[in-house]
């Protein structure tokens, strides 16, 4: 078995979720391993949360399944994925107005950008990602400056 780049794991578990009645994380490890993929109970619990799996009642099946939202406006991941992700990759906040510029390593702008798009924080227009840059736009009764501070305190600053 390999261990492989997350963005390939979780590629790979969105396949599994859709072609299998998944009830379980075990199951999911197991079916993974099938597919000689290295990964642990935590991991693919992590994996789930961040794909913004849930889980549902699904018809000739007992218990209930995990299910992605095809739709990315309906991939709702919870705040506490957005803090980890915020503390993990945020390296500088700037506000402008109703604009809020999130700074990133190289080439993690999307992840930022995709988690505060599938948290649907209050005050959230929408995000623009570049490479290091995230570009967020607030609702004019939020204001840049509140939300700045709101992902600021999110993101651990």
């Amino acid at each position: 078995m390999s261990r492989v780049p997350k963005n390939r794991r979780q590629h790979l578990v969105a396949k599994l979720l859709s072609e299998h009645a998944v009830t379980n994380q075990s199951q999911l490890v197991e079916l993974l391993a099938a597919e000689d993929v290295d990964a642990t109970q935590a991991t693919v619990s992590r994996d789930l949360e961040d794909l913004g799996a849930v889980r549902v009642r699904m018809p000739g099946v007992d218990g209930q399944v995990y299910a992605i939202a095809e739709l990315p406006k309906d991939q709702v991941a919870p705040v506490e994925h957005l803090r980890r992700v915020l503390g993990e990759w945020v390296v500088e906040i700037g506000v402008s107005g109703n604009l809020v510029l999130v700074r990133t390593p190289p080439g993690s702008a999307h992840v930022v950008a995709s988690a505060l798009d599938r948290t649907s924080l209050d005050g959230v227009l929408g995000t623009v990602a570049g490479d290091d840059t995230v570009l967020v736009v607030a609702a004019d009764e939020t204001g840049g400056s509140a939300l700045a501070d709101r992902i600021a305190d999110l993101a651990g600053r």
